[in-house]
């Protein structure tokens, strides 16, 4: 019996890494695609990994929301954080973050 719940968190564990590469490699090419419509460099080609969870689907059901940290440029001297946020293997929210506009003062 011991052996049984061994091998079925084993495979579970291994369904959770693969499923987790697939979703991975969706928010890859996600931060890259926007980065490339908003004319940024998208840095080191990677996502790091920031938060793993349950979440509800559109239909009510229960799937894992992965959000993924990214850097990015705008200028090719400077590192800027984005994020992506995937609910299964969908982008939910995606977050280049802002650009100054031409003529525009913040205070920060």
């Amino acid at each position: 019996m011991l052996e049984l719940l061994g091998l079925i968190a084993l495979l579970l564990l291994g369904w959770l890494w693969f499923d987790s590469l697939k979703a991975r490699e969706a928010a890859v090419r996600a931060a890259r695609a926007a980065c490339e419509a908003e004319g940024l460099l998208f840095l080191d080609d990677t996502v790091g990994i920031a938060s793993l969870k349950l979440a509800r689907d559109s239909e009510g059901r229960l799937t894992l929301q992965r959000a993924y940290d990214f850097e990015y440029s705008d200028t090719g001297n400077n590192r800027i954080h984005g994020s992506v946020v995937m609910l299964g293997h969908r982008v939910m929210l995606l977050n280049v973050g802002l650009r100054a506009l031409p003529g525009v003062t913040t205070l920060h």
